[in-house]
């Protein structure tokens, strides 16, 4: 690696520290707080799903409080333009010529972290207008390409109860999503301290704990975690078994309509590549394929009327897909 040893603990210090922060104000969800540090080390982006009151907006604000990065909130509503997204062209004139012109003032997307919050709330246009910055990091308007600052990070929320006035996201973009998070409810103790710590007058603190460089680091070196050629094997056999029409699992053969892509298999490796180095590895074991391949698969796997009608989830596929392949041996 090109950084020395003592800034690489150095740095998976700094995502110690940074989860600290977000755990001043966030009660609980340790496993999605986890998830959205791992999409941000790998370079990806986050959908985050849960019912009204689960603090995704929290979550989110507060991460972006704890990062020394510039950061932007669009409340999405179906009333909402790509421009209004993006930026849009004014009509300037020189007051020294005279001469008119036209100058693109940037939009709310121009900002390292991008809170999508109720992204499912606009129309298709509307939605389609982060694509190609999610993609290619960068914005094309009236002929021109404008690159986005880097680290780039959207986190998405989105409501999974409503159906009046909402657009679920199209298959093609919720693919260019690395994870798809779900939020669940607290337990008996966390829910106490969210109401003890919500309803006095102290509030606390969240300090900038990490910056952009370290951020930037952090993204190379996630890519240069060893995996083995055999662990790379079963991801890929994972992601291949998905696919009704080539898998062999009768399980999915029954419930599955469309399988996952190779954005998939790429997914899991850098986010099982970014897990290890969460947790202080410098190799991905097959725990991290294991325990990612859920918020990677979740949203790739498009399950056929029967299983919405039996309430089979694609989470359920992923787990008896991880059941059924043998994970190779491996040193």
């Amino acid at each position: 690696m090109e950084v020395s040893a003592k800034n690489v603990e150095m740095l998976i210090g700094k995502l110690s520290l940074l989860k600290k922060e977000i755990q001043k104000v966030i009660v609980g969800q340790d496993v999605v707080i986890e998830e959205m540090l791992i999409a941000l080390m790998a370079g990806g982006h986050c959908l985050l799903e849960g019912v009204p009151g689960l603090a995704k907006t929290l979550m989110v604000r507060t991460m972006s409080q704890a990062l020394d990065l510039s950061f932007r909130r669009i409340q999405f509503t179906p009333d909402l333009m790509p421009t209004d997204i993006l930026g849009t062209e004014i009509l300037e004139e020189d007051h020294i010529t005279g001469k008119r012109f036209f100058k693109f003032n940037k939009g709310p997307i121009f900002a390292n972290i991008i809170l999508a919050d109720e992204i499912n709330r606009t129309p298709p246009k509307t939605q389609s207008a982060l694509l190609e910055a999610m993609q290619e990091f960068e914005v094309t308007y009236g002929g021109q390409t404008y690159p986005l600052d880097k680290p780039f990070f959207i986190l998405a929320t989105q409501n999974p109860i409503e159906q009046a006035g909402t657009y679920p996201l199209p298959e093609a973009q919720l693919d260019r999503f690395l994870l798809y998070v779900k939020i669940g409810y607290p337990s008996a103790a966390e829910e106490i301290d969210v109401l003890k710590s919500t309803t006095g007058v102290k509030k606390a603190a969240v300090q900038a704990v990490i910056g952009s460089e370290d951020i930037k680091q952090l993204q190379a070196l996630v890519r240069e975690v060893s995996i083995s050629d055999d662990l790379v094997a079963y991801v890929t056999e994972i992601i291949r078994a998905t696919r009704p029409d080539t898998s062999s699992n009768s399980y999915v053969k029954e419930w599955v309509r469309w399988g996952a892509g190779p954005r998939a298999g790429q997914a899991l490796i850098l986010t099982a590549k970014a897990r290890a180095l969460f947790l202080g590895r410098y190799a991905v074991i097959p725990e991290d394929i294991k325990t990612m391949a859920y918020p990677v698969l979740r949203h790739r796997i498009l399950m056929n009327f029967k299983a919405e009608a039996a309430q089979v989830s694609s989470d359920r596929v992923t787990e008896e897909l991880i059941k059924a392949i043998a994970i190779p041996s491996w040193k």
